[in-house]
């Protein structure tokens, strides 16, 4: 085989392991989401130590962001396949997608830190469970807000253009490809983050809701008219966030559920400090 013909062929076996590491961490997810359904109070963190969470995090990433992340990957080994048949280094595609993973294993960590304490913050002031779906809304117009800043435009155009990325941020060897993979791992984060933090107030296992976003980061990224997708859903996301505020109802889910956890379930116990009586007299007991 020349390396003419083997270049494609390559190319199109990691295009397929991409795609079926997407569509199996699908199914984990359509699987495990009835019973995640079905616990509404398990909290934010759906009930999850820190290691499950983030090996639910983690499949929830490569499901939905994966397909999008394909053309930048797929060029990276397009120019060490070309290195290699020049005789020069060659560093293995998966080193690059190591470092990208880390990324954004680092923000499920983040994810769950944040869970935590808002469940806990939950459970030690009733007052915000009262605000708590209308705090959802609020994070769904932060997130159609920042679909128009700089940052989000600049984290964008990184993600766009896999080839400006590369040959702008190039560095040699496996320490360079595990640079790069953090690198585009940032700019990929900075572009969806906020896109991620509304499956909270959506439902954190909320299909519908993962498929929409993933379609959405899809076409920002890979459309030629994937901007102006951005800023339609910016303004969706807007108005949607308005709506839950003045109609805490209009969320799938309820934020109050979510973020009761920490609560007593119903017929737990619950320790009563019963004062003492004074004795005849006005003594206390064993005084």
């Amino acid at each position: 085989m020349t390396p003419t013909t083997a270049l494609p062929r390559e190319r199109a076996l990691i295009l397929a392991a991409l795609l079926l590491l997407a569509a199996a961490a699908w199914i984990a997810l359509i699987r495990q989401s009835p019973g995640m359904a079905d616990e509404p109070t398990a909290g934010l963190t759906m009930g999850m130590g820190v290691l499950l969470f983030l090996a639910t995090w983690v499949a929830m990433m490569v499901a939905m962001m994966f397909p999008s992340a394909a053309p930048m990957i797929l060029m990276f080994h397009r120019i060490h396949t070309e290195h290699r048949r020049r005789g020069q280094a060659f560093v293995p595609t998966w080193i690059f997608v190591a470092a990208y993973l880390v990324i954004w294993i680092g923000a499920g960590a983040v994810a769950y830190a944040g869970a935590t304490g808002a469940q806990t913050l939950a459970a030690m002031n009733p007052d915000f469970l009262t605000h708590a779906t209308r705090f959802g809304g609020v994070v769904l117009i932060a997130a159609g807000l920042y679909q128009l800043t700089p940052l989000k435009t600049r984290c964008l155009t990184k993600c766009r253009s896999p080839l400006a990325f590369l040959l702008g941020s190039w560095r040699d060897g496996v320490r360079g490809a595990v640079r790069m993979g953090l690198e585009h791992g940032a700019y990929c984060l900075g572009c969806c983050w906020l896109l991620f933090l509304i499956l909270f107030p959506l439902g954190i296992m909320n299909v519908a809701a993962m498929a929409i976003v993933t379609a959405l980061i899809f076409a920002e990224k890979t459309l030629p008219w994937g901007r102006r997708i951005g800023q339609v859903a910016a303004g969706a996301l807007i108005t949607y966030g308005a709506v839950v505020i003045a109609v805490p109802q209009a969320l799938p889910t309820s934020m109050s559920d979510m973020t009761d956890a920490a609560r007593p379930m119903p017929g737990s116990p619950v320790p009563m400090v019963t004062p003492a009586r004074p004795m005849p007299g006005g003594s206390m007991p064993g005084m």
